[in-house]
């Protein structure tokens, strides 16, 4: 009888321990709890919404293809194979907010790549490879502006991906720049279902 009670009381001992700490690690106490539910019902009633903090978790880096933009580029025969796949291989070089290619996208301070170094890392030829940005720049899909890399004396350029097909950032916050870099539209693109630009 006495090892019923003890267990019994042991058992409250622990409900109510827990009790306590999840109490403790509430982050608003139930009067601030409440508070928000009434904030949270007048912003829904004027069409907003409150939203909590988040911290952002996780750190991959990633570009966005814009989807309809892309198929219509496909559908209407703007891209060659060839040029498809190049795009796709320089997916992993395109710096987060810039849209340039770089030669880190890790890096902190992120520097351009040359066209001589992006035929390297992407192991084709030179020729190729200025022929492929070449025409991708004559589209519209490609950007070469001038770079202010230091180090070298001679006039340096940078290339840049057009963030209406390819975009590396918020979609909703588009370096100033880099619209103005393409506000200027080819004949191939004067018809892109999607503009974020």
């Amino acid at each position: 009888m006495e090892e019923l009670k003890l267990e019994k009381a042991l058992e409250a001992a622990e409900r109510n321990a827990r009790l306590r700490d999840i109490e403790i690690s509430k982050v608003l106490t139930q009067e601030e709890l409440d508070l928000a539910n009434q904030l949270q019902a007048k912003a829904n009633a004027g069409k907003m919404k409150l939203v909590p903090e988040t911290k952002v978790k996780n750190k991959a880096k990633f570009a966005q293809i814009i989807q309809e933009n892309w198929l219509y580029l496909i559908q209407n025969d703007v891209l060659k194979n060839e040029e498809i796949m190049f795009l796709n291989k320089i997916l992993g070089f395109i710096g987060f907010r810039s849209n340039c290619l770089v030669q880190d996208i890790k890096a902190r301070e992120q520097i351009p790549m040359t066209q001589t170094e992006l035929a390297e890392a992407l192991k084709m030829s030179r020729t190729n490879a200025n022929r492929l940005i070449k025409q991708l720049i004559d589209k519209g899909i490609m950007g070469k502006f001038e770079s202010g890399r230091d180090g070298l004396n001679a006039k340096m350029y940078a290339l840049y991906i057009n963030p209406n097909i390819i975009l590396c950032g918020d979609r909703d916050n588009i370096n100033e720049t880099l619209q103005t870099m393409f506000k200027k539209r080819s004949k191939e693109l004067k018809k892109l279902p999607v503009r974020l630009t």
